[in-house]
C-alpha cells in the first residue's frame, strides 16, 4: 500500500467506531461479538527493537475482555498488494508489541502476556495468495526439530471477497469503506456519501475523517484528473463531488463532440481525395472497372495521395496502382 493510502487507512482505523464495525461485521465469532466495544482503547502502534534497527508501524487497539485476561489486543495491518512474507512481518509486529508491553509493565499476573489478534485487511484486486501462518513458510522437519518450529497465524480479511450487494446489505462503516473502494458508478458513490452522512450525523469528527479519506480515494481512482478542493465534512464533499462529476461529464461530452467533428472532417477530406482521383483516372484512361472503383473507395488518405501523384506521369493504368 502506498504511503499516502496507508496513512489514510490508519487515520480511519484510529476511530473506535470503525474498529468495532470491523469486528462485528467481518469476523464471525460469538465471543468477540460479546465484548463491550465502548471500552476500546487506542494503543501506540509504532515499535522499535531494542537495538534500534527495526521499526514496526501498525494500528493497535485493546478492548476489555473481563475475566482472566482483562484486555484483548487487536493488531491491524493494511495491504494493497500480496506480500509473501506477511506472516514474518506479523510475527515481528506481535513480538515487538509484547516487548513494549513488558517494558511498560502491562503484563498479566504471573508474568503472562495478554492475547493478541493479528488482522490483515487487504484491498487489492487480485486474490491473496501469501501464507497466513508462519509455519507454512518453513519445511516440515523430522524428529525433535518439528516441535520447535514457530507457529503464528493472522486473520485475513479480503475486500474483493465481498460483492456490492453484500456490502449494501450491511449497515456498517467498514462495509462502506469497502464499497467506496469499488463504486459501481458516480451516482452510487454520491449515494454512499449521503448514507454515511446519515449514520454519522452526530459525530462531526468522524464525518471529517471520512471526508478526508473519501476525497483521497476519489483522487487516486481518477488518477488525479479530477480536481477536488479540501473539504471538512461529508455534506460539503457530496456537493463538491456532484459539481465536479457534472463538470467532468460535460467536458467528456465536449471532447467527444470535438473528436466526432474532427473524424467527420477527416472522412470528408478523404472522400474528396478519392473523388478527385477517380475523375483524374477516367480523364486519363477512360472508364474504370468496378473492382478498381471499390479499391479507390476503400483506400487510405496516404494511398490516395500517392496514386494522385502517379496519375500525372503514368503511361498506363497499371503504373498508377503498382506495388
Amino acid at each position: 500500500m502506498s504511503q499516502d493510502a496507508d496513512a489514510s487507512y490508519k487515520l480511519l482505523f484510529s476511530a473506535p467506531e470503525v474498529v468495532r464495525d470491523l469486528v462485528l461485521g467481518f469476523i464471525p465469532d460469538a465471543w468477540l461479538h460479546s465484548l463491550d466495544y465502548s471500552t476500546l482503547e487506542k494503543m501506540p502502534g509504532s515499535y522499535v527493537t531494542e537495538d534500534f534497527r527495526h521499526r514496526a508501524d501498525a494500528v493497535v487497539w485493546r478492548v476489555r475482555a473481563g475475566g482472566e485476561w482483562v484486555y484483548l489486543y487487536l493488531l491491524i495491518e493494511f495491504q494493497s498488494k500480496n506480500d509473501p512474507w506477511m506472516a514474518v512481518r506479523i510475527m515481528t509486529y506481535v513480538g515487538l508489541l509484547y516487548q513494549d508491553l513488558i517494558r511498560a509493565k502491562q503484563v498479566l499476573p504471573g508474568k503472562k502476556l495478554p492475547p493478541v489478534l493479528p488482522i490483515v485487511l487487504y484491498n487489492g484486486e487480485a486474490r491473496w495468495t501469501a501464507a497466513t501462518d508462519i509455519a507454512h513458510l518453513i519445511p516440515k522437519a523430522p524428529g525433535l526439530v518439528a516441535q520447535y518450529l514457530p507457529q503464528l497465524q493472522y486473520l485475513l480479511i479480503e475486500h474483493n471477497q465481498y460483492s456490492n450487494e453484500q456490502l449494501q446489505g450491511l449497515s456498517n462503516l467498514v462495509a462502506a469503506i469497502m464499497a467506496f473502494e469499488q463504486p459501481e458508478s458516480e451516482q452510487a458513490l454520491l449515494a454512499l456519501v449521503d448514507q454515511l452522512g446519515l449514520w454519522l450525523q452526530d459525530n462531526p469528527e468522524l464525518q471529517r475523517t471520512f471526508a478526508i479519506w473519501i476525497r483521497a480515494v476519489v483522487l487516486r481512482q481518477s488518477r488525479h484528473h479530477l480536481v477536488l478542493p479540501k473539504v471538512q465534512d461529508l455534506k460539503e464533499l457530496q456537493m463538491t463531488l456532484a459539481r465536479r462529476f457534472d463538470q467532468w461529464e460535460q467536458a467528456y461530452e465536449e471532447r467527444g463532440r470535438q473528436d466526432g467533428l474532427q473524424k467527420g472532417l477527416q472522412k470528408g477530406l478523404q472522400k474528396g481525395k478519392g473523388e478527385l482521383l477517380r475523375r483524374q483516372l477516367i480523364h486519363r484512361f477512360g472508364p474504370l472497372s468496378s473492382p478498381l472503383l471499390e479499391r479507390v473507395a476503400q483506400a487510405s488518405g496516404e494511398q490516395l495521395e500517392l496514386w494522385s501523384l502517379r496519375v500525372l506521369d503514368a503511361r498506363r493504368l497499371e503504373e498508377v496502382f503498382a506495388d
